[in-house]
């Protein structure tokens, strides 16, 4: 993946610096090769100065990301109702117990009425999700710990293991199931599913847990989902999953990342036809052990009225 991204990256420069020498054509001039030379030293240096960053700073540069969120006719005691969420975590070689400890600290400040973890809380089999599992369940929030999986607990076959050790820890997974959270006079109708995977139909059966007449929101792992959550009655998705993009490049005005290629709901929220989705960038990384242009989060959401 490092070895990739480099090779995009000075691939960029050898072309910038070949339209750079077509323009500033060095013949019989001495200042001008030099500033040839000057320029290809620089150009070349910057695909490793770039990841060098990416790894060692942005990565560890966890930020507190607050968004406001108008939902159409919610209910007055629902108004100002604080959500604070962890994603992504991929707690590895790459993102440690203290940092993770760091970011539920941080989560905790918000004083939030409801916490979520919305998966991906490892990468892979021997990582350590009891250790993950224990830091998260040091997230204090008035109604709770909820929570859904990603596919990363599938890829490492522990959906059971965790569901099983989180509820002993109080972290409810839910797992197609909904539970209903009373705040004051009103009902949050908060539901569930596992990670939903790519190109297979979306949400089978979860607008059966749809509740007519409350704020009706969806914990799912991948983003993906929202036009069929928004179709079924899901007021609010809320989701991870992409990372923000975790490595972005802007080429002309235009974002591109890899998760772009896989859906549009990359990072923050979107709003389509009265309904919302929240994509969380998360706090960890997988792949390239890098982030650029899409800093690690914990994210707090605050309902409000539109």
């Amino acid at each position: 993946m490092i070895w990739g991204l480099l090779s995009v990256l000075f691939m960029g420069a050898w072309l910038v610096w070949g339209a750079l020498a077509a323009i500033v054509k060095p013949v019989q001039s001495t200042g001008r090769r030099a500033f040839l030379r000057a320029s290809g030293v620089a150009l070349l240096a910057a695909p490793a100065a770039v990841t060098g960053y990416g790894v060692f700073v942005q990565r560890l540069r966890l930020r507190m990301r607050e968004q406001k969120i108008e939902i159409p006719g919610l209910a007055e005691d629902l108004e100002g109702l604080r959500i604070v969420q962890l994603t992504d975590i991929h707690l590895g070689p790459f993102l440690s117990e203290k940092e993770l400890a760091q970011a539920v600290a941080m989560a905790n400040e918000t004083y939030a009425h409801l916490a979520l973890v919305t998966g991906d809380m490892i990468s892979f089999h021997r990582d350590p999700l009891d250790a993950c599992l224990k830091q998260l369940a040091g997230l204090r929030a008035e109604a709770g710990i909820f929570g859904c999986l990603g596919n990363h607990e599938i890829y490492a076959g522990v959906e059971d293991y965790a569901t099983e050790q989180g509820a002993r820890l109080g972290i409810h997974y839910l797992r197609s199931e909904a539970v209903r959270l009373k705040f004051g006079g009103a009902i949050m109708n908060l539901a569930g599913v596992d990670y939903q995977q790519f190109r297979r139909p979306y949400l089978r059966g979860a607008q059966k847990m749809v509740e007519p007449g409350v704020l009706n929101v969806l914990l799912s792992h991948n983003s993906d989902v929202f036009p069929v959550a928004a179709r079924q009655g899901y007021d609010l998705t809320i989701s991870g999953h992409t990372h923000g993009g975790q490595v972005r490049v802007e080429i002309l005005r235009e974002d591109l990342n890899i998760a772009r290629f896989f859906t549009r709901y990359v990072d923050g929220l979107y709003r389509e036809d009265g309904r919302s989705i929240f994509v969380s960038r998360g706090i960890g990384t997988i792949g390239l052990p890098a982030r650029l242009g899409a800093p690690p989060e914990v994210a707090l959401l605050r309902l409000c009225r539109s």
